[in-house]
């Protein structure tokens, strides 16, 4: 599974749309980090192995939280910190169930429940890549994470080459909002990338989480 590590300080916790960007973008900034990559001269990157073999198997993803001496822990693991307007985000390689190092075990995956001090900006007709949420479901801000990077992570695997690499230019730009409920039907059978949940906490089996909505992927959807 792939860990992240939100920092949620005691006096100064992040917007919880801030910290779900940020999450879909420290997964995405993991994904195409040079460690993590499969050369094709032969030589791998350091993560590469414990990549592949997770995505090879389900993406789970379990997003802890960390304050003070516990985020400088976990921040002295190798791993890639991601910031938001004030959320920062810790993700680490991929690591077995039962592998997890000892300074993110104690960490707790409670607690993560953040709040919008003032409601999300309403977003511009062409908008940039969107990750929708399931506007009939309830998840903590943890969960909420863990299913935007997912939602991240497919649109990263529906794209090409080019739009790979202007979304990593764009410092993987994008927005989490949620769908409006009339519109939330329509997204999920657009065609555009679906995260269903498998069920382990919070919510069942099959519950649709996310739609990943990328303007790369929105063209494809028809170029018939």
């Amino acid at each position: 599974m792939l860990p992240l590590v939100v920092r949620i300080e005691k006096d100064a916790p992040p917007a919880r749309t801030d910290a779900l960007e940020t999450a879909a973008r420290a997964v995405l900034t993991l994904l195409s980090d040079a460690r993590a990559a499969t050369g094709g001269d032969g030589v791998d990157g350091e993560w590469a192995a414990a990549v592949r073999d997770w995505q090879d198997a389900r993406i789970r993803k379990v997003v802890r939280r960390a304050r003070g001496a516990e985020w400088r822990k976990a921040s002295a693991l190798p791993g890639i910190t991601v910031t938001g307007e004030r959320a920062e985000v810790r993700v680490f390689p991929p690591v077995p169930l039962d592998g997890w190092p000892k300074e993110l075990v104690k960490l707790q995956v409670s607690g993560t429940d953040l709040d919008d001090p003032e409601p999300p900006a309403p977003l511009a007709a062409a908008a940039g890549p969107v990750l929708w949420l399931n506007p009939e479901l309830e998840m903590s801000a943890g969960k909420t994470m863990a299913q935007a990077g997912h939602g991240a992570q497919l649109a990263w695997w529906g794209l090409d080459d080019a739009a790979r690499r202007a979304w990593r230019e764009s410092g993987f730009a994008l927005a989490v909002r949620t769908a409006d409920p009339e519109r939330w039907a329509g997204l999920t059978t657009s065609g555009l990338p679906v995260v269903r949940d498998a069920g382990f906490t919070e919510i069942a089996p099959g519950s649709c989480t996310v739609v990943a909505d990328h303007p790369a992927l929105r063209v494809r959807q028809y170029d018939l």
